[in-house]
């Protein structure tokens, strides 16, 4: 997701990358608070940095998993704290059926594949990533690769 797209995302109202948690924002506009962005994971620092100096938003890091955030959302229902959070597509899953979200459909919507988004918006993922695996032959000590 390039910083233009992800910056509508911030833009008044506040809204999420992954899902907006139901009630209200709760943090003040000049300030947001998300779930699960910490600075070291998925360009979250540069990001971080490019809305502070484009919208004026401050958006502290936060070093939350996706479980860690999900029970944080579900804990805080009542009385929400985030603004956004950004999760994984399962916890996205569990989120909306924990009534934590409010939908949201950011520009170029229609254009994220169907498996890849709530149809109603409660979620949608922003990037993928790959998996790779490198296997020391030498300690395979002669056997197979496995497959």
């Amino acid at each position: 997701m390039t910083f233009s797209a992800l910056k509508s995302l911030f833009a008044a109202p506040l809204l999420a990358a992954a899902l907006l948690p139901a009630a209200a924002p709760a943090a003040g506009a000049a300030d947001a608070i998300c779930y699960n962005c910490p600075t070291e994971w998925a360009d979250w620092g540069r990001m971080l940095k490019a809305i502070k100096a484009d919208t004026g938003v401050e958006v502290p890091p936060d070093n939350k998993n996706s479980g860690q955030s999900l029970a944080q959302l579900i804990a805080e229902k009542a009385s929400p704290v985030a603004d956004v959070a950004y999760l994984g597509v399962t916890f996205g899953i569990k989120a909306k059926e924990a009534g934590v979200t409010q939908a949201y459909e950011p520009k170029h919507f229609d254009q994220i594949p169907a498996g890849l988004k709530d149809p109603q918006g409660h979620w949608f993922t922003i990037h993928s990533g790959t998996l790779g695996l490198f296997v020391n032959k030498d300690a395979l000590g002669g056997a197979p690769v496995p497959a």
